[in-house]
């Protein structure tokens, strides 16, 4: 197994979901789970855009991270390359539902065994991804 799938409905529309990850200062407060925060050094979000940040923890430490924008569809799709370890690609997917969009966050890990090794942190912290998008796109800013 490794895949992890999570989804998330969110009361605004695609494009107010998508201007949550367009926007780089938007990105950074939101992206990753709870009681991080992120620096950014490069965020060209266009396909093949590199992505890179750090991610500071609540524990103190800093976590490198480097990716690149595979595929930017406006209102409706994001797919992310993770380059550094682990390895994997995340899509983001923007589904108009009633008065809302659904989002569905697909994390597929190059290696198994790996995705098996960190579950006990995705699971949790792609959940606590999606919360932190939900609130950030309700505060509008």
């Amino acid at each position: 197994m490794n895949t992890f799938a999570h989804t998330c409905l969110i009361p605004a529309a695609p494009a107010a979901v998508f201007a949550a990850f367009a926007a780089p200062q938007r990105l950074a407060r939101w992206w990753g789970p709870e009681g991080f925060r992120n620096t950014f050094t490069l965020c060209d979000f266009r396909p093949g855009g590199a992505w890179r940040f750090t991610m500071h923890g609540p524990d103190g430490k800093d976590y490198p991270n480097e990716s690149q924008f595979v595929e930017v569809v406006p209102n409706a799709r994001v797919v992310i390359r993770h380059v550094n370890a682990p390895h994997f690609v995340l899509t983001v997917e923007l589904l108009a539902e009633g008065q809302g969009t659904r989002v569905q966050w697909t994390q597929v890990f190059d290696d198994p065994a790996v995705a098996q090794a960190v579950r006990h942190i995705v699971e949790p912290a792609n959940e606590q991804n999606l919360q932190r998008l939900a609130a950030e796109v309700a505060s509008g800013t």
